[in-house]
């Protein structure tokens, strides 16, 4: 039966999967028979093992995916989010995620840098979206998740922010310096605005 399970997870459209995820979703019982069984689908070729306690199907896995699923709680954000929505230009071939503590790990050959933020702010489900099997942050949680951690950054472009968006999620930071940065860089941003 377990072997059955386990082919039927493998055809989710899930790309990747924890050792808990697998042992939760078989009848296998022990978790020294689900490891010679995974062991098994490994030399078989229907299986690639990323890391300690992480599974794909195959080579071509979703890495953000990977990313939160490395460390949980955790979310996609940073300089991930805002290069893809354009408001930091340079390009970053780490990916970035919010969890509980700060480390740097290389992976099947991708970098990830996960940073810490406070539970109260990691917990709190506002701006962040759920795409296929993770999560990740709105451009505007992006956004202050950086200036949460940086006190000084430079961002290329305001312009794809909703700063309205912003200033509704401002309070899950609970922290007057951002309050006072994020009224800094609209006052720019609206500044610049009025010159074009």
């Amino acid at each position: 039966m377990a072997k059955a399970n386990i082919l039927n997870i493998l055809r989710s459209k899930s790309s990747v999967f924890t050792f808990k995820e697998l042992l939760l979703a078989t009848t296998e019982a022990k978790p020294l028979l689900l490891k010679r069984r995974l062991s098994y689908y490994i030399k078989k070729g229907e299986l690639y093992h990323i890391r300690r306690g992480l599974y794909a199907k195959d080579k071509n896995y979703d890495k953000l995916e990977l990313a939160t699923k490395i460390f949980t709680p955790s979310y996609v954000s940073f300089e991930t989010v805002l290069i893809e929505a354009g408001v930091v230009f340079q390009h970053y071939s780490t990916i970035f995620v919010a969890t509980y503590q700060t480390k740097e790990i290389v992976c099947d050959g991708q970098a990830y840098s996960f940073k810490k933020i406070k539970d109260t702010i990691l917990t709190n489900n506002a701006g962040i979206e759920q795409r296929d099997y993770y999560f990740i942050a709105s451009k505007e949680r992006a956004f202050l998740d950086i200036l949460y951690l940086n006190k000084g950054y430079h961002f290329d472009n305001l312009s794809p922010l909703d700063f309205d968006k912003v200033f509704a999620l401002l309070p899950i930071y609970n922290n007057q310096r951002m309050v006072k940065k994020v009224h800094t860089y609209f006052k720019d941003f609206q500044a610049n605005r009025a010159l074009l």
